[in-house]
């Protein structure tokens, strides 16, 4: 019998961050198959990506998108259009104002935009449209290769490494656009320590900026590193220090929230090791067991900042409205281990395999509907 004091009606999770690989890469994923994984994590609201083929920069390629997701989305799934057409970072801008009441917001995820001047003018536009640009900050000329970051692992194992500054130096440019634009800005899976600390003053100054990070760069740190492609991704795991700075980040408030990354790939992509993997981990199915047990159990947050971190914060940053609808229900007592092969995404790349984790997912509605009932999968 379960000890009703263990279970724990939350409000849904909502991730400002997926891919779903639905069109163009379906052997990853499809939305069909990412939507399930991710009401099995509890989430009712999930923001996909546009590296898609076709790239969503036009209203056309947009609705191939959406089509699949009203046919086969068990969750609510709000798409993203790129900001560059062909999302390449660089060349023609999309048209802001034409996809704007269409799409929750811009982003070239996967790519910084290089030039200044084409993201400032993206913002301009993007303000004018009154929408939000959702950016992978990343200089492209500071990667030199890399493929992890440039610490203790990479030295000690002759890997070539990405620097820090690819990611903050890139981070700073565009804080300096938001403060000349105005333009609201949600900066992706924030990483490193200087990031944090250049996202906290713009904070203080007042301007427009969100940001979000990922389990993985909570809980884990390079030290951790071990030679499998389940351990790369981008960015990449930084250091001890980086770890420390960005659990500040989320108790002191410069974190937004929390989002997966979920970025599924096959396993054949995967299984090249360090250096020729694909960037990228699942994570929809992990996200809240995992910062649940190491996070909360161990004093860092509350639960209701977690919950907020995963929920509220998110929802108030895409001006989601509040849903007392979209509920999940989980088991706190219960102690697993994580087996990716149990995943309901045809993602199975983790570096959390085999971790112990407390906190079952029992159910999750979306907007009154039921989309995942564990007690469904022994009948």
């Amino acid at each position: 019998m379960l000890n009703s004091e263990n279970i724990q009606k939350l409000p849904a999770f909502v991730d400002l961050h997926v891919h779903f690989r639905e069109p163009g890469f379906s052997y990853k994923e499809t939305i069909a198959t990412g939507s399930k994984a991710a009401a099995a994590g509890g989430y009712s609201d999930v923001f996909t990506m546009p590296n898609l083929n076709p790239v969503p920069d036009c209203i056309e390629n947009l609705n191939i998108q959406k089509r699949i997701i009203a046919d086969t989305a068990c969750i609510n799934v709000h798409p993203y259009a790129s900001i560059t057409i062909g999302q390449k970072g660089g060349g023609e801008l999309v048209d802001f104002g034409s996809m704007a009441r269409l799409v929750a917001g811009f982003s070239d995820d996967g790519r910084g935009v290089q030039s200044e001047q084409l993201m400032r003018e993206a913002m301009k536009r993007c303000r004018e449209a009154g929408s939000v640009i959702v950016a992978h900050c990343e200089v492209d000329s500071l990667l030199r290769g890399g493929y992890i970051h440039a610490g203790e692992y990479a030295v000690a194992h002759n890997h070539r490494g990405i620097c820090s500054e690819s990611e903050w130096g890139e981070i700073e440019r565009d804080l300096r656009l938001v403060e000349e634009t105005g333009c609201r800005f949600h900066i992706c899976h924030v990483s490193t320590k200087e990031s944090v600390n250049l996202i906290r003053q713009a904070k203080l100054k007042g301007l427009p900026v969100t940001c979000e990070t990922a389990p993985h760069y909570l809980l884990l740190n390079d030290t951790m590193l071990q030679e499998s492609g389940c351990w790369k991704m981008n960015p990449p795991i930084r250091s001890k220090e980086d770890q420390d700075a960005l659990t500040e980040g989320i108790t002191d408030g410069t974190i937004d929230c929390i989002a997966t990354d979920h970025a599924p790939h096959s396993q054949e992509e995967k299984n090249r090791g360090l250096e020729h993997s694909a960037f990228g981990i699942v994570g929809l199915e992990t996200a809240f067991p995992l910062l649940y047990t190491y996070l909360v159990k161990k004093g860092v947050i509350t639960l209701e900042r977690l919950t907020e971190l995963m929920s509220g914060a998110p929802r108030k940053i895409m001006q989601l409205p509040e849903d007392k609808n979209s509920y999940t229900v989980f088991d706190l007592s219960e102690e697993y281990v994580i087996d990716p092969q149990k995943f309901f995404s045809k993602g199975k790349a983790t570096p959390f395999a085999g971790w112990k984790v407390q906190g079952r997912c029992l159910k999750t509605v979306c907007k009154g509907r039921k989309v995942y009932d564990r007690s469904e999968e022994f009948e």
